[in-house]
């Protein structure tokens, strides 16, 4: 690793781009740069996570191993359906958010599916650095830094500096959830139908619609983008390890598109008339404003009491009702309102419904709304005839 002054200022660079706003993509540009000058790399994958799933979403992949997007499906399913041990969930519960393959002992041969059938034979790296950007509101993306087999491994002290970032990389990812609400645009793609893809029991891509084809299509164009197939994969390994659970939760992840929408995208096991399951349906839908007000807000960083207050906030309610409900003060209510109202970056009630439910959707109020209940767009052709 770099010297210790080195990387004093690269954690305090991080640090600063963190608390700046960037979107997304500007945060991980500059980030990811400055975490290179401590710890050099050849390639390196950084994702998004939804907190409330623990599954990764979008990524950008740095290095020039973007060809190896082929492998997406494979690092999904090894990821989400395998029982390796250093998965990102893992490493996010764990007491550091940073782990080394070879410094933890697990490198060898034997010793981890994705090493074994993945980082080394079919992306040719030696060594991989993984870290999950996890605080206290929950994990909000990873990073695997990867190194090439001349290179030497990633020794204990750069795996320590990776966890001590790892705290501001997920306070420049929730920043970047938050930097453009209210910039989504108009959705093009309304009448190119249902979007739904159907992976047998041997992890082929039998169906495919149109709308489908185009989701992907539109989540695939961000900068160093990773094969967005790779997130559908991933559902799918997770909607059948969870298929034998009763009370199990099946698996929905939210992104973002590059226009600022926000898509949900759930998997469901199917079974076949011969009563034998394995494959599986995802599907992809515009998300409404319930499935994304508990991410935004998430993001904003409140307190759990300040989330109370929200709550109740969105439905409607007065200060007196909030205090009665929480069995609180007024005065302390106003206080919580307060602090809500600075993270949040607003000056109102108001405003603050505005900026966790509407910003997706004001855009569109104008336009008539269909069958389904949702918006059409407005013009010849608008009720899909």
């Amino acid at each position: 690793m770099r010297s210790a002054l080195t990387a004093e200022r690269v954690r305090n660079d991080i640090d600063v781009l963190s608390r700046a706003g960037l979107p997304v993509d500007d945060f991980l540009d500059e980030a990811c740069a400055a975490l290179e000058r401590v710890i050099p790399r050849t390639g390196a994958c950084v994702a998004l996570n939804d907190p409330s799933m623990q599954m990764l979403t979008t990524a950008r992949k740095f290095g020039g191993f973007e060809a190896a997007n082929a492998q997406d499906p494979l690092f999904a399913l090894i990821e989400y359906g395998s029982e390796e041990r250093t998965t990102f969930a893992n490493i996010a519960r764990s007491a550091q958010p940073a782990l080394g393959m070879h410094d933890s002992g697990r490198s060898a041969p034997g010793s981890s599916i994705r090493m074994d059938e993945l980082i080394r034979p079919l992306f040719g790296f030696g060594d991989e650095l993984r870290m999950a950007f996890q605080d206290d509101l929950g994990m909000w993306g990873a990073a695997a830094i990867y190194r090439a087999p001349s290179e030497r491994p990633f020794d204990a002290e750069e795996v320590g500096f990776a966890a001590t970032v790892s705290r501001a990389f997920a306070r420049g990812v929730r920043g970047g959830v938050l930097a453009n609400l209210g910039n989504a645009v108009a959705d093009p793609l309304h009448r190119s139908g249902p979007a739904v893809v159907i992976i047998d029991r041997n992890d082929e891509v039998t169906q495919i619609s149109l709308g489908a084809q185009q989701r992907l299509a539109q989540l695939g164009d961000l900068r160093h983008s990773t094969d967005p197939i790779g997130m559908v994969f991933g559902l799918v390994a997770t909607a059948r390890r969870l298929s034998h659970l009763a009370e199990a939760q099946l698996p929905r992840l939210r992104v973002r598109t590059p226009a600022g929408l926000w898509l949900v995208l759930h998997a469901s096991p199917l079974a076949g008339r011969d009563g034998v399951g394995g494959d599986v349906v995802v599907t992809i839908e515009e998300a409404r404003p319930p499935e994304v007000v508990d991410l935004v807000v998430a993001a904003f960083g409140l307190t759990a009491r300040e989330h109370d207050v929200v709550r109740f906030v969105l439905q409607g309610a007065d200060t007196k009702a909030i205090a009665t409900a929480l069995h609180l003060s007024a005065y302390t209510i106003q206080d919580h309102l307060k602090s809500i109202f600075d993270k949040a970056g607003v000056r109102s009630r108001r405003e603050l419904i505005s900026r966790i439910y509407f910003d997706q959707y004001l855009t569109r109020l104008n336009q008539p709304v269909g069958p389904t209940g949702w918006f059409l767009s407005a013009g010849p052709g608008a009720d899909g005839s």
